[in-house]
C-alpha cells in the first residue's frame, strides 16, 4: 500500500530573480561557480514588509523553480562526475519536483529590490521564498558528502 499523500501544491512567486544569464548554456551550476556574479531580485510590493531586518544578513537562501526544466530522470550523470547517480544524491535540475535552492550573498536591500552576488540562476526565474542563512544552523562542515567526497 502506498502511504504517500497525493496532494497538489500551488505556489505563488513573491518576486523575480534577474541575472546576466539569459540562456542555460554557459550558466554556472552552483553559487561557488558564480563567485562575484551580481544580480538582483524584485519583490512584489505586497511582500515588502517581509524584507524587514533582512539587510542584517550577509547571505540568504533562495527557493525557486527550475522553470525551464522539462521532465525528470531518477538517475543522472552530474557535472562533477562521469557515472550515474540517483537524482536525490545530486543537485541536477531534472527532478520530480524541479525546485532550486541557492545560497547567495546579500549586498543590499533597497525597498523591493535586493542586490545579490554569487548568482547561478537564470534571468527571469520566479522566486518562491527567501530564508536567512545562519552559520549556526546551516553549516555542517564535518559531515559526510557521499560520492562528492571522492
Amino acid at each position: 500500500m502506498n502511504s504517500l499523500i497525493k496532494t497538489a501544491f500551488t505556489y505563488t512567486p513573491i518576486g523575480t530573480i534577474h541575472s546576466p544569464f539569459t540562456e542555460l548554456a554557459g550558466m554556472p551550476i552552483q553559487p561557488a561557480g558564480a563567485a562575484g556574479v551580481r544580480g538582483r531580485m524584485v519583490i512584489d510590493e505586497k511582500y515588502q514588509a517581509g524584507l524587514c531586518d533582512l539587510n542584517g544578513f550577509s547571505r540568504i537562501i533562495l527557493l525557486y523553480p527550475f522553470h525551464h526544466s522539462q521532465g525528470y530522470n531518477l538517475e543522472v550523470i552530474p557535472f562533477l562526475d562521469t557515472v550515474s547517480h540517483g537524482v536525490f544524491s545530486t543537485r541536477a535540475p531534472r527532478r520530480p519536483n524541479a525546485i532550486g535552492l541557492s545560497i547567495v550573498r546579500l549586498v543590499a536591500v533597497n525597498g523591493c529590490e535586493l542586490i545579490i552576488e554569487d548568482v547561478d540562476i537564470l534571468d527571469g526565474t520566479p522566486l518562491f521564498d527567501i530564508k536567512p542563512y545562519s552559520p549556526a544552523f546551516d553549516s555542517y562542515p564535518d559531515e559526510k558528502s557521499g560520492w562528492l567526497a571522492g
